[in-house]
């Protein structure tokens, strides 16, 4: 948190050869000092995969990087655990890790309409579910074969530098009481966060979740996402993600245990967990010599609520981006060379998605009878299509003129009717 209070970086990728990643390093024309006696130094506070995908382009790319984690490398992690395909590549993930492959899901309505989204998957398709502290152990360990030096500690403040190139001081935590202090030229903050139970079911049960994900709208489960059961390795994460405060988490936990009671009856609660999640994207992501990435810099989308990707990539992009603007770390970088290299690339590739996204959630989720009619149209195999195209490969999907001006035609009937079935079902609540 002491570094989220400032703010964040990111660059694109360069993958050579192909299981293998080494950032490319070129020559800039950067006035920046040089670094005498040794290289720049950076510190990235959190290891989930923002952080350890920031340490690892950060280490490969010649950077004397420190990771800060506080949590145990077997610590549960509140995340659905929902990736995209094209992560599974772009990121070299074992297949092993992978908890489930699911090739369908079905998504709920406030009313309970249930729709079948997943017909247009092709046959190798598929949604990868795994468990946060499998991914996010997987990927510090990477960091730290690239020669990071992973620091198991809470990070409690960070002292501003004094002078333009003077160090960062960051005081942290070991073993609860030993105090200690780090001074480094660069910070990355990466610690980020929603809610979950995992729940162990009865086998007849957790079979009818074998390859099958649910998502449930309504106000009862989240004013502003969504609620889910994802199916893990032996069990499924039942949980709900929102940005309001903890204390409300509890309510919409409640709501989503009700939704699925029927379904997880006889289960057994092995694990609780709960976090706000961020609303979107910062409007200070970096300041001085100091960047914001993953939750830590609001990349969480709209609608879906996804961030795992997004994080990974934004990590990745910040870490390539101080390595480049610091020659392999033989220069010292400013506030300009973040946003440069990490900003400007990262807006120019994701910011359009957000923006749309964040439209999308506008229309939808601002009342139960948005949401009905979001269901409604899921079931047409064109959205499906769309959707899924979009969301595995992380690229627009090409369209149909013909096909979207019926979509949305479709779209604004929906959103007419249901919100007709709104107001008579605001009328049998009272």
């Amino acid at each position: 948190m002491a570094a989220q209070a400032l703010l964040s970086v990111s660059l694109p990728t360069n993958l050579t050869p192909k299981n293998s990643y080494y950032p490319t390093i070129t020559a800039s024309t950067s006035a920046n000092q040089p670094i005498v006696g040794r290289k720049l130094r950076a510190a990235v506070i959190g290891g989930g995969p923002a952080g350890s995908s920031a340490a690892e382009a950060l280490a490969a790319g010649g950077i004397e990087t420190f990771l800060f984690e506080r949590s145990s490398p077997s610590t549960a992690k509140p995340c659905g655990g929902a990736i995209p395909l094209c992560m599974l590549d772009e990121f070299q993930i074992p297949i092993h890790l992978v908890d489930r492959h699911v090739t369908r899901m079905k998504i709920f309505s406030p009313s309970n309409l249930a729709v079948d989204f997943g017909k247009t998957l092709k046959p190798h398709e598929f949604i990868a579910m795994l468990r946060r502290e499998v991914l996010d152990s997987f990927l510090r360990s990477r960091a730290e074969s690239r020669g990071a030096v992973v620091i198991s500690g809470l990070v409690t403040n960070l002292d501003l530098p004094t002078s333009p190139n003077s160090p960062y001081v960051i005081d942290y935590v070991v073993d609860k009481t030993s105090r200690r202090n780090l001074a480094v030229d660069v910070v990355i903050g990466a610690d980020g966060a929603n809610s979950r139970e995992r729940i162990k079911l009865p086998d007849e049960k957790m079979e009818y979740y074998e390859n099958l994900a649910e998502m449930y709208v309504g106000n009862d489960v989240s004013p502003d996402f969504y609620g889910w059961v994802f199916p893990k390795c032996d069990h499924v994460a039942v949980g709900t993600g929102t940005v309001r405060a903890k204390q409300d988490i509890k309510l919409y936990q409640r709501g989503i245990r009700e939704r699925v009671k029927a379904k997880i009856n006889g289960g057994k609660v092995i694990k609780v967990e709960a976090h706000p999640i961020p609303e979107h994207p910062r409007p200070r992501r970096v300041r001085g010599r100091v960047a914001l990435v993953g939750d830590a810099a609001g990349y969480v989308t709209k609608c879906s609520g996804e961030g795992i990707y997004f994080a990974a990539k934004s990590g990745r992009i910040c870490g390539e981006g101080i390595v480049k603007a610091s020659e392999g770390g033989e220069r010292m970088i400013n506030e300009g060379d973040l946003r440069r290299e990490y900003l400007k690339k990262w807006d120019k590739e994701f910011i359009l998605t957000f923006r749309f996204l964040d439209l999308l959630q506008r229309v939808f989720y601002g009342s139960n009878a948005g949401r009905e009619a979001l269901v409604e149209i899921c079931g047409d195999e064109y959205v499906q299509r769309m959707t899924f195209e979009s969301y595995l490969y992380k690229k627009l999907a090409p369209g149909n003129r013909w096909e979207d001006v019926k979509m949305l035609g479709k779209t604004i009937g929906s959103l007419v009717r249901c919100n007709i079935i709104g107001e008579k079902m605001n009328l049998l609540n009272l």
